[in-house]
């Protein structure tokens, strides 16, 4: 799978932005604050429906325009698709495949797909569990775009149910009765995002270990495992019914705690992706290289997963070469080396390993110049 055209409007820094891109490696280069890192955000956006940098869409529309459109050629074993999303803050975004409406964005799922190496990364080792979390659900959507309506589902559950528990908690003689419906569809989607989560993390662990001693062999071997906001009543088996019964079990113990406070505290939107070095959690005990080398591993490793399952995504290293030290470097050209594709952005060529020759652009005023 590779990019071979992207074209942006009105996104981010960038009135218009027009690139064509090649197999191999393509590295932007440019200073800080010249908007290479927003070209890529843009094909991170058409893999995942979201930024790697924002959790809205309206940072996303260039100052003074309404909305922003995002086209981008994919090549995948010769069949191409071209892929337009408009970007609309406040409205239903739309989206095209081949200029033929269809009729959701997450329709465009899976058409590319993307694994992102970004500075913001170190959160996922250093940051709280949503960052985990949403590494876990991007890459599930990613390998199997469908469960792009599961999490959409389960949060629109999680939404009403939530809104139910304030209400009930302001009035002390409100009927709780309707709790036991959503109850019913809150234990329902959170076992199926549960459970796709579960075999998630049992097939990318042992890539994630292999990563992390490659780039880090002088450290402690590194482990993740999944964390189950059901604590005790986690159940052995992880299959969808027996998640569903034990999620709806504990939501009836828990349900007075719940009233009180006015939240929900039982579900996959509680959980989180614990990760050890040796014998000890890695947030707060691991160096600030081991904590680079965790994060990095972990991406590598969902990218080897999706590359042994016969879907190869492109790989893209945004500003990240300038954060590692030699020996990571070089582990890293390692591995995008062998890539079908990989997009690199840099500040200066030089923080650019040279085994990693290819493309060159030079992003600068407002223009992005082949070299």
């Amino acid at each position: 799978m590779y990019v071979r055209h992207l074209q942006v409007t009105d996104f981010r820094s960038w009135e218009h932005a027009d690139l064509v891109f090649e197999p191999g490696v393509s590295v932007l280069v440019g200073r800080n604050g010249q908007g290479k890192t927003n070209l890529v955000e843009a094909l991170g956006y058409v893999a995942t429906l979201g930024s790697h940098r924002v959790a809205t869409d309206a940072p996303l529309i260039r100052h003074g325009a309404s909305r922003a459109v995002v086209r981008t050629a994919v090549v995948n074993e010769g069949r191409e698709l071209l892929v337009e999303l408009e970007i609309t803050p406040g409205k239903a975004n739309r989206a095209r495949i081949n200029r033929g409406p269809v009729p959701r964005p997450r329709d465009v799922l899976g058409i590319l797909r993307t694994v992102l190496f970004a500075p913001e990364d170190l959160a996922l080792v250093r940051g709280d569990p949503g960052e985990r979390r949403r590494l876990l659900d991007e890459l599930l959507t990613t390998r199997a775009p469908r469960y792009a309506g599961v999490r959409s589902d389960y949060e629109r559950v999680l939404k009403q149910r939530g809104a139910l528990l304030k209400s009930v908690r302001a009035s002390r003689n409100a009927d709780i009765s309707t709790l036991d419906v959503w109850d019913g569809h809150l234990a329902r989607h959170g076992a199926e995002l549960l459970a796709a989560r579960l075999d998630l993390v049992a097939d990318i662990a042992p890539h994630v270990a292999a990563a992390y001693a490659e780039v880090a062999p002088e450290s402690r071997p590194a482990r993740i495992a999944y964390r189950s906001s059901l604590g005790e009543a986690f159940p052995e088996a992880h299959d969808r019914e027996v998640l569903e019964d034990a999620l709806l079990a504990e939501l009836h113990r828990v349900r007075g705690q719940e009233i009180e406070r006015g939240v929900c505290l039982v579900g996959p939107h509680r959980d989180d992706l614990d990760l050890a070095l040796g014998d000890l959690p890695a947030k707060g005990y691991a160096s600030h290289g081991e904590s680079w080398s965790f994060a990095l591993a972990l991406r590598l490793g969902g990218y080897e997963l999706l590359r042994v399952e016969g879907a190869e995504p492109v790989l893209v290293l945004d500003d990240v070469f300038a954060e590692l030290d030699r020996g990571r470097r070089r582990q890293l050209a390692k591995v995008a080396a062998g890539a079908e594709q990989v997009l690199i952005t840099a500040a200066v060529a030089e923080d650019v390993p040279e085994e990693l020759d290819g493309l060159r652009f030079d992003v600068r005023d407002g223009e992005v110049r082949r070299v």
